[in-house]
């Protein structure tokens, strides 16, 4: 699993590397049933601390995309499998906003008011 981190960035270190997790599952490399490095392990790799990485994966958990279990760690959910179905729908909406000029961040704050709307109904 590869974690991207980019230190000049203004995003905390511990989105970084739940973003990173996320890339891996939409481009197929990560599945459900996986394990995901042990975060004393992630956390020596990229030199950041280990409760960064636990904040991450509880982000994840809390996304419902990981299982965290005492004893076996990180692991794919189930719920994860979607999102490799739908990576072509989510790049070409990335590129679409791009065209018109919309910034990732204005992109998701639709997504989740869309989200909201749907749940409202």
């Amino acid at each position: 699993m590869l974690i991207r981190m980019d230190s000049d960035s203004g995003r905390p270190l511990f989105e970084q590397i739940a973003a990173s997790v996320r890339s891996e599952v939409l481009a197929g490399r990560l599945r459900p049933g996986d394990r995901l490095p042990a975060a004393r392990d992630v956390a020596s790799a990229i030199d950041v601390n280990v409760h960064t990485v636990l904040r991450a994966y509880q982000e994840l958990r809390d996304e419902g995309l990981v299982d965290l279990r005492r004893g076996r760690g990180a692991v794919l959910s189930a719920t994860a499998a979607p999102l490799a179905e739908i990576a072509d729908d989510i790049a070409a909406l990335v590129r679409r906003g791009a065209a018109l000029g919309l910034t990732p961040a204005t992109l998701a704050a639709l997504i989740a008011a869309q989200g909201s709307a749907a749940a409202d109904r």
